[in-house]
């Protein structure tokens, strides 16, 4: 038996899925030690939106580290955290005319989340907070009580509290749409927090994914979203988006929301924030509700992450003009166009926006067949959703042309192979 069986926990889960040891990494492809290559359609789950070992981003790192630069500084000032700051503001906010300011925490989705629905309730006075069906927020007890998977929520332990779920509004009908969505069910909200009699109080926050990645790539209607965001903005709600997998230029613009028209309260970023994979997390709250912290009140040992701060800042070079986001919605043209053709066979659907896809192939027995043979073919893909039953496109967006496609062959292929034999 190797360390990893020998000494690791049980509970380690994507080592299971791709059962090799990796060595290396670049751009979009992973060697693992006996020399064999991969691409990666995964991409730490959205972390490597600009893929392994960025060479502009490391080399930024290295001069960093060569110049004695602060690594650890918990929320002290700092030449890398200034650089950072300043290059989101002027690349990022002000364009958009976004006034929010910065909080960072612990470096992870979760903790992102955790503080946004700490500092909701705190600002509105409320205790609950309304979630969609089929999201993911985190595994930590605030945002686990937000997940809507039961099988995540059932490792808590305790009851999970003062979360209450309502249906999802998907752009596209999908699996478990029969229990209602769209702006029939905002309006209906609506008439039971207008009415005094109902016994159905306005939540602290509306806390919702633009596309929901693991809950099975489920996109939002732009009508539905709107609607959402006036209801809360209407009872005095905040809405909170969680744009912690699919932001960061994942759809072909920085936030998922740039073409909804809507404007968040708080939006919660981790994930690709810091470039290089390097941990970082960081919630942007409108300076209105900001002044609800006082100092201290949720802190973070990591949330001073020099590393990220300079990887970051590099990575939010791509985002000076439009030539990146053009490229991202150039490829993300090629895989739709090569998946299109999949919907033909019986009970699949292609989901999703920019460069992330979803494959809903009826069930997780199809999925995990598709995900086993692509890993056996040289392909890193992953499967979501109810029961694991939509494979998951999610490459880095540099990922080079040539690669894409040679990942798409190979997805296709395999796909059309396990689902043919299905039918």
């Amino acid at each position: 038996m190797s360390i990893f069986e020998q000494r690791e926990s049980d509970i380690r889960a994507y080592c299971r899925v791709y059962p090799v040891v990796f060595d290396k990494a670049i751009n979009a492809r992973q060697t693992d030690e006996d020399g064999k290559e991969y691409i990666d359609f995964f991409a730490g789950a959205g972390v490597l939106n600009f893929g392994h070992n960025n060479p502009r981003m490391k080399t930024a790192m290295i001069n960093y580290l060569q110049n004695d630069g602060v690594l650890h500084s918990l929320d002290m000032h700092t030449t890398a955290k200034r650089a950072f700051m300043e290059r989101f503001v002027t690349t990022i906010l002000e364009p958009r005319n976004m006034p929010h300011k910065l909080q960072f925490m612990g470096p992870t989705g979760t903790n992102a989340v955790e503080a946004a629905l700490k500092l909701a309730r705190r600002a509105t006075g409320r205790s609950d907070i309304v979630a969609f069906t089929k999201g993911f927020h985190g595994m930590t007890l605030g945002s686990l009580a937000c997940t809507a998977n039961q099988y995540f929520r059932g490792a808590a332990g305790i009851p999970l509290l003062h979360v209450e779920h309502q249906p999802f509004g998907c752009e596209k009908p999908c699996s478990g749409c029969e229990m209602g969505c769209g702006v029939a069910n905002i309006e209906a909200l609506r008439g039971q927090y207008s009415d005094a009699s109902s016994g159905i109080s306005p939540p602290a926050a509306f806390l919702v994914e633009t596309i929901q990645a693991e809950g099975g790539v489920n996109v939002a209607h732009k009508a539905w979203l709107t609607a959402l965001a006036q209801l809360a903005k209407d009872f005095g709600s905040l809405l909170i988006i969680d744009d912690v997998q699919v932001g960061i230029g994942r759809t072909g613009s920085f936030f998922s929301f740039d073409d909804y028209g809507i404007d968040p309260d708080i939006v919660c970023l981790a994930k690709g924030i810091g470039g290089m994979g390097t941990p970082m997390a960081v919630n942007l709250v409108k300076p209105e509700i900001d002044q609800h912290w006082s100092p201290g009140e949720h802190t973070g040992t990591f949330r001073g992450q020099s590393l990220s701060f300079v990887a970051g800042a590099e990575m939010l070079s791509y985002f000076e003009d439009d030539s990146f986001m053009d490229e991202v919605k150039a490829k993300a043209k090629v895989m739709a166009g090569a998946l299109a053709p999949l919907e033909k066979l019986s009970a699949v659907q292609v989901r999703g926006k920019g460069m992330i896809l979803g494959l809903d192939v009826g069930n997780g027995e199809n999925a995990k067949a598709i995900v086993n043979q692509c890993f056996d073919k040289g392909l890193l893909i992953a499967s979501c959703g109810t029961g694991g039953r939509v494979v998951k496109l999610i490459p880095p967006l540099t990922i080079p042309d040539s690669d894409l496609q040679e990942g798409l062959d190979i997805l296709v292929q395999t796909a059309q192979t396990v689902l043919e034999a299905a039918a």
